[in-house]
């Protein structure tokens, strides 16, 4: 299909909903949309400025600082040891990349790349930008013998969902059987909060328990816009078998995507910082601890949702008809319609709206019902 026939950009449909939770006295609360609203740190803001210098072109695979630095970064917080530089390639944020990906692996008509049934719709994009057939499936026995890239996204947007080691190595078993890519999209993966994952990490696509030590055919991608409030830097990269890293980093020197110098310089210190890290994760956690049970006492049911940065949430009825209920308490949601065709009851809701914004959200909520 390529760029022709894309559907219209969703989010215009939401405009009437905004407008009406807009007119509420006490203004809207918008937890439609995932973009980061806390300050980017001090300490990588100082390492972007002190890098400002970069008359040269930067290099698209990255500076070995940085290349080291993500390696460093999956062993000690991915639980992924042994990777080197030429296992990880830097870029231009993550959607960027999930949206190109089919057509970078030379995926194309014929072919089918396997997403989840509530998904990001970049991966379905991407797909048909291809010209690729885009097949929503969770689970591996489900996927079509002609599929040749699958997306994994753990922990799920919008749903929250965790994929444990266990199901990931069953997933790349499937795909190597099919002599597909499987490409784990784990940009929340730092947010966990319930069951096992409010203690344990969440397992990355590259972890040995998964690909038993050998990364054929295996990618993870990583973004720091949610755990280091970098949404503005578009600073991600992407780590995995380096027979598909080094063709990758290949065309993507002759299409010029390339991360610039400072924003290269600036990740190096995000990713050696912990700190900021789980101060970004307390406070999302405390917006989550506030919303979670006010949305439950005015009749929502939340599902999975254990880890990420999302509730996605039911009240049984259409999301539309869960918008306006919202909208009216001038609450702004994003609708499960959005993320595919599989659950048109659920509303997706962010965590990514001030203390006092959220604090105002569950308010509003609890008198609804009182």
């Amino acid at each position: 299909m390529g760029v022709q026939g894309l559907p219209d950009y969703p989010w215009d449909q939401v405009a009437p909903y905004a407008e009406r939770a807009r007119a509420h006295a006490d203004g809207i609360v918008d937890l439609s949309i995932g973009s980061p609203v806390d300050p980017t740190p001090e300490i990588v803001r100082h390492a972007l400025s002190a890098a400002t210098d970069a008359h040269a072109y930067p290099l698209t695979v990255g500076t070995p600082a940085l290349r080291e630095a993500i390696a460093e970064w999956f062993a000690r917080r991915r639980g992924v040891p042994g990777l080197e530089p030429r296992h990880v390639l830097p870029t231009i944020g993550s959607k960027e990349l999930v949206a190109l990906l089919p057509l970078l692996l030379g995926v194309g008509e014929g072919d089918a790349v396997v997403h989840p049934r509530a998904a990001y719709p970049t991966y379905e994009i991407g797909a048909r930008v291809a010209g690729a057939e885009a097949v929503a499936a969770d689970e591996p026995e489900d996927w079509p013998a002609h599929t040749r890239l699958v997306w994994i996204n753990s922990p799920g947007n919008p749903d929250g969902a965790v994929w444990d080691a266990e199901r990931l190595a069953r997933a790349v078993s499937r795909a190597r059987e099919l002599g597909a890519v499987v490409a784990g999209d784990e940009c929340y993966a730092e947010l966990g909060w319930e069951g096992r994952w409010a203690d344990e990490p969440v397992p990355s696509v590259l972890d040995p328990r998964v690909t038993g030590g050998d990364l054929t055919g295996v990618l993870a991608v990583y973004s720091l816009s949610k755990q280091s409030n970098l949404a503005g830097y578009r600073a991600a990269f992407l780590a995995g078998d380096p027979a598909l890293v080094g063709p990758l980093a290949n065309v993507r020197k002759h299409l010029g995507l390339m991360l610039p110098a400072p924003v290269q310089s600036a990740m190096v210190t995000a990713l050696g910082d912990e700190a900021h890290v789980q101060e970004q994760k307390q406070r999302y956690r405390a917006r989550r601890s506030r919303l979670k049970p006010a949305l439950e006492a005015a009749g929502f049911r939340i599902d999975r949702s254990e880890a990420g940065l999302y509730l996605w949430a039911t009240e049984g009825r259409d999301a539309w008809e869960s918008m306006s209920r919202l909208a009216d308490l001038g609450i702004l949601a994003g609708p499960g319609h959005f993320y595919g065709p599989h659950f048109p009851q659920h509303v997706r809701l962010s965590l990514t709206a001030t203390d006092g914004r959220v604090a105002a959200a569950a308010d509003r909520l609890t008198a609804s019902v009182s």
